[in-house]
């Protein structure tokens, strides 16, 4: 997410650059080169030159945009060897997760499933949960580690769903049938939101998803204190 940022900061600079440019020259063309200013007519037909320069300065904009962008692209595919996976499954109109590849749960032989439902305006009401954000929060939280690498293996039940979370740049389709694979590496620990990008229905818009982010060491234990008591 980092990288697209500053590429996305990169390329509007360089949008307002060409902005400007091209204003200025259609300011300078309209004010000085019409009949009322100047009345000298110039007869010429094509400039070599001029095609050339058209042609090569618009050409070497792209590979300046080209070469971040493919980086960029080939970056969010690539899959380190993961510490963690969590596996995300979506429901009309829920999603359900599950870890099972984690140290401590191969210690103990078990795997960590829940579900999360979106909280409703009662229940935010009902349990006096204030400062939580409404159509955000769900009444289980997806915790993860920082600092760690961590595969997302993703795929859905019965419709098509998206799996997304702006802050961290991640966008991925849930495809039934279907299992997609991100990589995954928080640098900061925190609270972040998201919520289901495809069409899936008439609750479409209520499918959120929150990830709580903690150190490495608070997690280890949070999740042997849910293997123990699941």
């Amino acid at each position: 997410m980092e990288g697209i940022l500053f590429f996305n900061d990169h390329l509007i600079f360089i949008v307002v650059t060409i902005v400007l440019t091209i204003a200025w020259f259609l300011f300078n063309t309209l004010f000085n080169f019409n009949a009322t200013s100047n009345s000298k007519t110039a007869n010429f037909y094509h400039s070599n030159l001029l095609e050339i320069v058209w042609t090569s300065v618009p050409a070497l904009v792209l590979l300046t945009l080209a070469g971040p962008s493919f980086s960029l692209l080939y970056s969010m595919d690539e899959i380190s060897d993961p510490e963690l996976s969590l596996k995300i499954l979506g429901h009309q109109w829920f999603w359900s997760y599950e870890i099972s590849d984690f140290e401590s749960c191969k210690k103990t032989a078990q795997s960590l499933k829940y579900t999360c439902y979106m909280l409703t305006n009662e229940e935010l009401v009902s349990g006096n949960l204030k400062g939580f954000f409404r159509y955000l929060e769900t009444n289980k939280r997806v915790v993860l580690p920082n600092n760690t690498h961590i595969r997302l293996l993703v795929s859905a039940v019965d419709v098509l769903h998206s799996w997304t979370i702006p802050s961290f740049g991640l966008k991925v389709d849930a495809c039934p049938g279907r299992l997609n694979q991100l990589n995954l590496f928080i640098k900061r620990f925190g609270s972040f939101f998201g919520q289901c990008s495809e069409i899936c229905g008439v609750n479409h818009g209520f499918m959120p998803i929150m990830v709580l982010v903690l150190p490495t060491v608070q997690y280890h234990y949070l999740v042997m204190f849910n293997l123990e008591n699941s």
